[in-house]
């Protein structure tokens, strides 16, 4: 199937190509006073919008002329237009462009209407960044029309293909992303960055995201898939990097931007952002509180994130920026129910008792450094300080009366920080133009994990009440010391104008320590202890290998791109697979790393105004996967083990269609658009030494996952309908369909989800409101094997959201 396809988009380019005689002009473009390379300046032929400039002032075109006029239009610089006499095979040309005293706000010049609404690719280079030969995909949020207020996933990612997401309704406080198999809990299996720098919990140790920037602060997100375990990281998921938004080069002093929400089960959020630049200095900061009850008894949460950034310009060549950020949040958890609990009320809640606590400080300092017009370094370096404390009953039977008794309390510790340099270069060799990109890295974490009795009352206390409670059975205290030593590669080949070449390759060096201890308890009948002594364990695991990669692609014109791309992926053991007690599943004690590699063929046609598509075909293969299944355990009783279950194998076809149904450059008062997403998905075990297993389905794959919407705009109101298919799927490698008593496995079904949102716009004013889950369906996604669960978490039911936003 995978070869078929392959012939397919093949012949489909080549044939389109193979007589073609057309020239390229390609170039920089730089402010003239200070060098700096200009991005987004929009390149015209005779009133014709052809291109603009990517982020290092780099643009490229073709035409079949002799000679063509460019004009080049860049917001509060001059308006310029220059005749180019066209060289036989290519052209380059340099533009320095001069700032005016008059801002231009407007020009006449009448390109196609954009459709504004499709999900965009990066560059071949962003900064000092490397994405040739990639599947990559770029939401824009200014032009997201979903519920951002609340980190709605499923709106936000409606056109990124094959994810599948968790519905958790705290106002988006975390994401819960996965795709191809892998598990979407907390976006683990993704290396998460915001502005480039690492913001999870521990990078090998604990790859869990606990914080995500607020979509109100972003002005995009970039995804690239498993290919970017080259530069990132060796993730199976590849990278989600969030960008906040930056003050404009205007040299407005200050700006203000407040925007209020209010929606169903008293949600409530503000975002209020302030921003400005002088000469040299610019700084952007945000305010962002959200307060809710949630849509079941026992989900009310509060949180407070506090987000700064200043950079200045120490010369032309030089730029320094610091950020820091600020998160704390509470939530009182709902818990987990049981199949029949679901089915008898998704809304009911038997856990008044658990919270859950984050406490998360990021910090980051910039340097970049324009060498020349070809060289560019960068360098990084960042660190966290956090902790994550939760707090509650847990038990393997979901459906059990709370006791009141001591509450099981588990604090998390995290410490860590490192350094990333990159070094960008462009050159060329053998007569052909070809960019390199260098890198290291060096990270260090210190994390702990503590577990033991919490009190019996049911108020947000973290405190360990050992001395009350001596004999409680999940008592555990561990130091995790992490270090991490990565090396990195890749340069692109031209190797004519319309093939370039991408290789890649990734040394780590990778030391994960425990440290640490637990105590085994056995009580009698009568609850006397009868055993009480505490175990040590002192682990070390020390690694080094390569990955490599390569990547191709393919360019008929500047709109039309076949790419393929095939890297090696690694995934360590975390502390959480095996020091954590947890009284719905166990760990098997010879767990170990996963291994593997993805591959990624396809084809995407961007047509700019009325049309746009990305189908590729992928194949993920998993040496040693690490999942559930279920056995019986030395009491009699069976319960889900949590191990390497065996090799396996994922493949699929996904897709991205979409279209401008009406809207021209004759008519801009109105536009109709319309997507469809989907992603149809097949896997399998192909190896494992647990019986049963071979041959059947991969969890978290659903075969069907399909999104689509239509979006119609009318002057400054703008509608937006959304539908969500995803079919049934697995959450064991065993692929019980039953729940047992923790509801930990068995099946999620599938589901059907409808959203409808608007926004309507004056001036400085904003109005936004929505409604998701129109149909009021019952549903959920997530079976939790920890908190908040265990069990299933059921998603919310049909609800509202109302923002209103003012700029000053």
């Amino acid at each position: 199937m995978r070869l078929t396809v392959f012939k397919i988009l093949s012949a489909i380019l080549i044939s389109n190509s193979i007589f073609a005689q057309e020239k390229i002009v390609c170039g920089h473009i730089y402010d003239k006073e200070n060098n700096n390379a200009l991005y987004n300046v929009e390149i015209y032929e005779k009133k014709r919008y052809i291109t603009k400039t990517n982020k290092d002032g780099y643009f490229y075109l073709k035409t079949d002329k002799n000679k063509i006029e460019l004009s080049l239009f860049f917001a509060n610089y001059n308006y310029i237009t220059k005749s180019i006499k066209t060289q036989n095979d290519s052209t380059h040309v340099v533009f320095e462009l001069s700032k005016i005293s008059v801002s231009i706000d407007k020009i006449e010049i009448s390109p196609n209407i954009e459709n504004k609404f499709k999900i965009q690719i990066l560059n071949d280079i962003e900064e000092t960044s490397i994405f040739a030969g990639k599947k990559s995909e770029v939401i824009l949020l200014d032009e997201s029309i979903s519920n951002k207020a609340s980190n709605n996933a499923r709106q936000i990612y409606s056109q990124i293909g094959g994810l599948n997401i968790y519905e958790n309704d705290d106002a988006g406080l975390q994401l819960n992303i996965g795709g191809r198999g892998l598990d979407p809990n907390r976006t683990a299996n993704f290396n998460v960055r915001q502005n480039g720098y690492d913001i999870s919990a521990d990078v090998l140790g604990y790859p869990e995201s606990y914080y995500t920037p607020p979509s109100e602060s972003l002005s995009k997100i970039e995804i690239v898939r498993g290919a970017a375990s080259l530069q990132y990281g060796t993730q199976f998921g590849g990278l989600i990097n969030f960008i906040i938004k930056k003050p404009n080069k205007t040299n407005n002093k200050i700006s203000v931007k407040t925007r209020n929400t209010t929606g169903s089960y008293n949600l409530f959020t503000n975002f209020t952002s302030v921003k400005g630049s002088i000469k040299k200095f610019e700084y952007y900061s945000f305010f962002n509180y959200k307060t809710g009850n949630g849509f079941r008894e026992n989900s009310n949460f509060n949180s407070k994130n506090i987000y700064s950034y200043f950079g200045y310009q120490l010369n032309q060549r030089l730029k320094l920026s610091i950020e820091l950020t600020y998160l704390d949040y509470i939530a009182k958890q709902a818990g987990g129910l049981t199949d029949y609990m679901f089915l008898q009320n998704p809304l009911q809640s038997n856990r008044k008792r658990n919270w859950f606590q984050v406490n998360w400080f990021l910090y980051h300092s910039k340097l970049i450094y324009n060498i020349s017009k070809k060289s560019k370094l960068s360098l990084n370096f960042f660190g966290l300080n956090a902790n994550r404390y939760a707090l509650g009953f847990r038990s393997n039977r979901v459906d059990q009366i709370d006791p009141l008794t001591a509450r099981d309390l588990i604090k998390g510790e995290f410490v860590n920080y490192g350094v990333e340099k990159k070094w960008l270069i462009r050159y060329d060799f053998l007569a052909k133009e070809c960019v390199s990109l260098f890198g290291s890295k060096i990270y260090r974490s210190n994390n702990t994990s503590i577990q033991g009795p919490g009190s019996d009352k049911d108020d947000a206390d973290f405190s360990f009440y050992r001395e009350d409670f001596p004999y409680y059975n999940n008592q555990s205290e561990y130091r995790y010391p992490n270090f991490n030593l990565a090396l990195f590669s890749e340069t692109i080949f031209y190797v004519n104008k319309k093939l370039s070449i991408t290789p890649g390759i990734r040394f780590e060096n990778i030391s994960t320590k425990s440290n640490g201890s637990f105590n085994q308890i056995n009580l009698d009948a009568a609850g006397n202890p009868i055993w009480d002594t505490i175990i040590y364990n002192k682990n070390i695991n020390e690694r080094s290998f390569m990955l490599a990669g390569i990547g191709l692609s393919y360019r008929k014109n500047d709109n039309q791109e076949m790419y393929l791309n095939f890297s090696q992926n690694y995934r360590s053991v975390t502390f959480a697979d095996i020091s954590i007690i947890n009284p719905a599943y166990s760990v098997h004690p010879n767990i170990s790393d996963e291994s593997g590699y993805t591959f990624d063929i396809g084809i995407r046609d961007d047509q700019q105004s009325l049309f746009s598509y990305n189908l590729n075909a992928f194949s993920l293969f998993y040496n040693n996967r690490i999942g559930f299944i279920q056995k019986e355990m030395d009491d009699g009783n069976v319960k889900s083990e949590r191990g390497n279950i065996g090799d396996a194998l994922i493949y699929g076809i996904e897709s991205l269609i979409n279209m401008q149904i009406l809207g021209s450059e004759y008519n801009k008062s109105y536009q109709i658009n319309s997507f469809i997403n989907s992603a149809i998905i097949n896997s399998h075990y192909t190896k494992s030494d647990q019986n049963g297993i071979e041959g059947n389905k991969v969890e978290f794959v659903p075969k069907y996952n399909i999104k689509s919407g239509i979006i119609f705009r009318y002057k400054s109101l703008t509608l937006r309908f959304q539908h969500t298919y995803i079919s049934k799927q697995f959450t064991d490698a065993s692929n019980a369909i039953i729940s047992n008593l923790s509801g930990v496995i068995g099946e999620i079904p599938e589901y059907n989800i409808s959203d409808l949102s608007a926004s309507f716009k004056i001036k400085r004013y904003t109005l936004e409101t929505g409604i998701n889950n129109l149909f009021n369906k019952s549903y959920f996604t997530r079976r939790a094997t920890g908190y908040p669960g265990p069990g299933i978490i059921p998603s919310s039911p049909r609800n509202y959201y109302i923002t209103i936003e003012i700029g000053v």
